[in-house]
């Protein structure tokens, strides 16, 4: 089977760079996948993305070495084991509360007798190799997903059990929940502090804490503080964001309402 790259990555020490995909398209995807990430996440939850989408951009992310993620919608075995038979090298999954959601998706993402993932893994067999199924249970990376007040109250629990690979930090929920406004980035000290205390869990557990961040600035300083997976923003923000900057730098040296001449 194809090396999870994520997984040898982590078990040195060292820590992933991940982008973010909310565009519907394939050929967005492999722009993405040709600018340096370790990892790229397809967002099925709140992206424009489907299943038949997605599934050509794990075909598009799987001409590089980038190893291919999916954010499925909710906590639901059949979302996770159809993109996974797709191709995906792990899930990330949304508002896990507990021990027995956490139970509950890596039985999923798991062939028995360690979990109930019915086999069928018609474009992961293509992509991983004929062996699949012999290493799939070790290669793929389960992420429960902690952005709720009773995960953080739940915390441990979900960080021991088997099969959790990592927890993802969803800040703009988790600050919700707090009681904050939802943003990326944050420096409001209740977030700011259960952040804190999620990667602290995630070092007395073994596992890998990530996070998602709006800013090189901000997911460096993740990094120093042991978040050993960072997400920098999305391709339709750096879209937007790129469009905007160009746009504006346009304008402001317009003469008269006109473009100069160069």
């Amino acid at each position: 089977m194809r090396e999870n790259t994520l997984k040898k990555l982590w078990a040195g020490g060292g820590t992933a760079v991940n982008g973010w995909l909310s565009i519907p398209s394939a050929f967005s995807a492999e722009v993405m996948a040709h600018q340096g990430f370790d990892s790229l996440v397809i967002d099925m939850q709140h992206g424009v993305i489907d299943y038949q989408v997605a599934a050509g951009m794990l075909a598009a992310i799987s001409t590089t070495p980038v190893v291919p993620l999916a954010r499925v919608p909710w906590n639901d075995p059949g979302s996770v084991m159809k993109i996974l038979d797709a191709g995906a090298y792990g899930i990330i999954c949304p508002m896990i509360n507990s021990r027995e959601e956490a139970e509950a998706l890596v039985c999923a993402c798991k062939y028995p007798p360690r979990g109930h993932r019915s086999f069928g893994p018609v474009r992961a067999s293509i992509y991983a190799g004929a062996d699949y199924a012999d290493h799939a249970n070790d290669q793929l990376v389960v992420m429960p997903m902690i952005e709720t007040a009773e995960a953080l109250k739940n915390l441990d629990e979900i960080l021991s059990t088997p099969g959790v690979d990592g927890v993802y930090v969803g800040p703009s929920d988790l600050s919700l929940a707090l009681g904050c406004k939802p943003r990326l980035d944050q420096t409001d000290p209740p977030v700011v502090e259960a952040q804190q205390k999620i990667v602290a869990a995630c070092k007395r557990h073994g596992v890998v804490a990530g996070i998602h961040n709006a800013t090189s600035g901000y997911a460096l300083k993740m990094i120093e503080a042991g978040y050993q997976f960072v997400t920098l923003a999305s391709d339709s923000r750096f879209m937007a964001a790129r469009a905007a900057e160009e746009v504006s730098a346009v304008r402001k040296s317009a003469i008269g309402g006109r473009v100069p001449a160069y």
